[in-house]
């Protein structure tokens, strides 16, 4: 087979079907394999579905996947609900194989994964429970369940950057969302008193977004129903709701990997498409990520540089810097750790000068709050709001003279003296005699 006719057999086998379909369960010992082409292909992406539900279009599928990434084979079991991914088995930690990928379900229930020379890249760790078979139920869920249908392990407990309805995450659950090509990542997570979205940087944790009920109570759990987010207390009431902004039904709640930006979506039978009817970042500025570090987004929804003369990010061990204001700008970015309340402007702005990994502060005048900064991120205009104003450390201008040049300087003026002060003496001794 020459290498024309085998590149389109292998693009062929990216774009179509493979594999069997089943609208019921997988048995003990079931197995599928999906071939690893020897070649590297760049886009290549290859599905073999082993189960699908029997709901109206769109249905969900969950199979075998395996895809072209850096250069090598990501190999992993996912669902998908139409064609948008809503979970993934290597959401977190990607297994890169070589010749097969293949879905185990061992006669002892453990479900696996394995490669080449039956590598075990991702299991589920429920051998000896008495499993009985895995289904794909009509929420989307992933189950291994014994011989009274008792769920063992299912995909809910693993949440990856998606919320299915039906679907109930507690308190302390993150879902994740990873950029490709970047260090950084989003997350939406629940706490007690709110919902919050972060940019995840290094080390730095900023949120972005928030949501709190209108009367400080504590969250114990959400749901996602037909008509929005819903909020429960630790007795299971009720007590908030992100609503949706359409009739139609809720189908999954996702945080979008390239912007950070949170959705409730719905499936539109005119567009056959998933569409959002609510988006937590209404304006392009608010994306945190909508600009590169130390530029602004202006009101034009533009990426500008800030160009600040003397700006530095060596601070540490230099003495003569300053704070420079940027006018009718702030950060849409906020760290929780680095927050002061009830200040004033010059002790904010002392505190960052004082704090040498401090590179910027935003200080809001009408609550008084001060937030500083590890990195000059988020950064948007926002008109002629005299209440917040955004600061950015710089070096004094002149910083740059070396303790060498004023010793010669004082050396110099000290000869320069000597020699005046000597020609002075010697002159009236001179005229005396």
């Amino acid at each position: 087979m020459n290498l024309r006719l085998l590149l389109a057999l292998l693009l062929h086998f990216s774009t179509h079907f493979h594999g069997y379909c089943t609208t019921n369960n997988i048995q003990l010992g079931s197995q599928t394999t999906l071939v690893v082409p020897g070649l590297y292909i760049k886009g290549l992406v290859a599905h073999a579905f082993v189960l699908e539900t029997s709901q109206p279009v769109p249905a969900f599928r969950a199979g075998l996947t395996v895809e072209a990434t850096e250069d090598k084979y990501v190999c992993s079991f996912e669902v998908f609900l139409g064609n948008v991914k809503v979970w993934s088995s290597c959401h977190l930690s990607r297994f890169f194989t070589s010749e097969k990928c293949v879905l185990h379900l061992t006669r002892d229930g453990d479900l696996r994964l394995t490669g080449h020379n039956d590598e075990i890249g991702w299991r589920t760790a429920t051998y000896g429970q008495g499993i009985e078979r895995l289904q794909l139920s009509n929420t989307g869920n992933l189950v291994l369940v014994d011989e009274f249908d008792m769920i063992k392990w299912q995909s809910f407990h693993f949440p990856t950057n998606v919320m299915l309805w039906g679907q109930t995450l507690d308190v302390g659950t993150k879902l994740i969302s990873l950029p490709t090509n970047s260090n950084s990542f989003y997350s939406f997570e629940i706490h007690r008193e709110k919902l919050a979205l972060y940019l995840n940087s290094g080390n730095f944790k900023y949120s972005y977004w928030e949501f709190k009920p209108l009367q400080p109570r504590k969250i114990s759990f959400i749901r996602l129903a037909s008509n929005g987010l819903q909020l429960f207390n630790d007795q299971s009431h009720k007590i908030a709701q992100i609503p949706s902004k359409r009739l139609q039904l809720l189908r999954f709640l996702a945080i979008e990997n390239t912007t950070g930006n949170l959705g409730l979506y719905y499936y539109s039978a005119t567009t056959t498409k998933f569409e959002a009817s609510f988006q937590a970042l209404r304006n392009k500025c608010d994306q945190p990520n909508i600009c590169k570090a130390n530029d602004i987004c202006t009101l034009s929804k533009e990426c500008s540089s800030l160009e600040i003369e003397g700006f530095s990010r060596i601070f540490c061990g230099n003495s003569r810097v300053d704070m420079k204001e940027i006018r009718g700008a702030m950060s849409i970015l906020k760290d929780e750790n680095k927050k002061m309340e009830n200040t004033t402007r010059e002790t904010c702005v002392g505190s960052c000068l004082d704090d040498c990994t401090c590179v910027g502060a935003l200080f809001t005048s009408g609550n008084r709050e001060c937030y500083l900064y590890g990195e000059v991120k988020g950064v948007k205009e926002v008109g002629d709001d005299e209440e917040v104003s955004f600061m950015v450390k710089v070096l004094k201008k002149g910083n740059g003279l070396k303790r060498w040049a004023l010793i010669l300087i004082i050396v110099g003026d000290g000869l320069v003296l000597f020699v005046c002060l000597g020609g002075l003496c010697f002159y009236m001794l001179r005229k005396r005699r």
